[in-house]
């Protein structure tokens, strides 16, 4: 039985790698497009105008930092098959890449998360009625403050990529792409894990407080006779949708990290191209989220859309 079964996975293995590879580069197409395009749009929008609103900011350098993290998953997928070492400033550099990228990835998409509760919500506390009077001053505030998280990951991981290497007896490359891999995955895991629990929690803090808003608005509605689906309403359940997107897809994306650590250590290859597929599905589908839940940048994908539909009509029809 065990014969067999492994004579199955020997020959399935192909078709395995072939699907994922497909799975990976539609993943990979379709967050360089959906980024790209958030990009693209707010900068075009910031030279007609001459300025840009504090979202749109946040959306350009978060849409940047996630095609980053993009590429450096793909160069992690390549790398990792194609060769059977990595050196020391190869594996510094990358680790330090991920970090930048992973770090403005998750402060960017809490401020977003904090700004939706600011403009959105509706309360009477003193605390809220003097946040939202400064709102972009918080933001600023809270992007700046979490340069000493971002500072600290980097001086920590500097120390122990040192302490790590030593392990190795000072050699300049590490010696398998098995040793590799498991570095790489602990001391990302690890660091992601450790400096989240902050930004995450805020971003829960906001989803939490969206909630509570939107029962009150809800109930208060009920008492003036009015429907549910007032804009008020529309803008809460948006907004939640967009929170709760970005909580569950980074949740999955930490959970694939750390399930992509044991894989590796149970040589586990199957389990390790899920984790990569469901890893990348954070920096991917959350912004084609955001698209969607951006008027204008789901009017301007829409005109895109329909105008590739068009000239795929003209390329089909022949000419006489």
């Amino acid at each position: 039985m065990g014969a067999t079964l492994s004579f199955l996975y020997f020959n399935m293995e192909p078709v395995l790698y072939s699907i994922s590879t497909t799975v990976v580069t539609a993943e990979f197409i379709l967050g360089n497009l959906s980024n790209g395009l958030i990009m693209v749009k707010n900068c075009i929008d910031w030279v007609n105008k001459g300025e840009l609103s504090p979202i749109d900011q946040i959306l350009i350098i978060l849409a940047i930092s996630r095609i980053t993290l993009i590429w450096e998953v793909l160069f992690i997928w390549v790398k990792t098959r194609s060769i059977s070492f990595i050196t020391k400033e190869e594996l510094k550099i990358v680790m330090f890449c991920s970090i930048l990228s992973g770090h403005f990835n998750l402060w960017l998409a809490t401020a977003l998360s904090i700004f939706y509760l600011l403009k959105i919500a509706n309360f009477s506390w003193q605390i809220f009625l003097y946040l939202k009077r400064r709102l972009k001053q918080l933001i600023v505030g809270i992007l700046l403050g979490s340069l000493t998280f971002l500072l600290a990951n980097l001086m920590q991981m500097s120390i122990t990529l040192e302490e790590r290497f030593h392990q190795y007896g000072g050699n300049t490359t590490v010696n398998s792409t098995e040793t590799e891999f498991v570095l790489f995955s602990e001391l990302f895991l690890f660091n992601s894990a450790m400096f989240s629990v902050t930004p995450f929690s805020l971003a829960l803090i906001s989803f939490l407080l969206l909630i509570l808003s939107l029962w009150k608005h809800c109930q208060k509605m009920q008492l003036n006779a009015r429907g549910h689906r007032d804009p008020n309403t529309k803008a809460h359940t948006s907004a939640m949708k967009i929170i709760i997107s970005f909580l569950l897809l980074y949740a999955t994306y930490i959970l694939s990290l750390l399930t992509s650590w044991i894989a590796e250590k149970h040589h586990s290859e199957l389990v390790q191209i899920i984790c990569m597929i469901t890893g990348l599905m954070y920096p991917s589908v959350h912004s084609l989220i955001l698209i969607l839940g951006n008027a204008k940048l789901k009017q301007t994908s829409l005109l895109i859309l329909r105008h590739l539909g068009c000239r795929l009509k003209e390329q089909k029809i022949p000419t006489t």
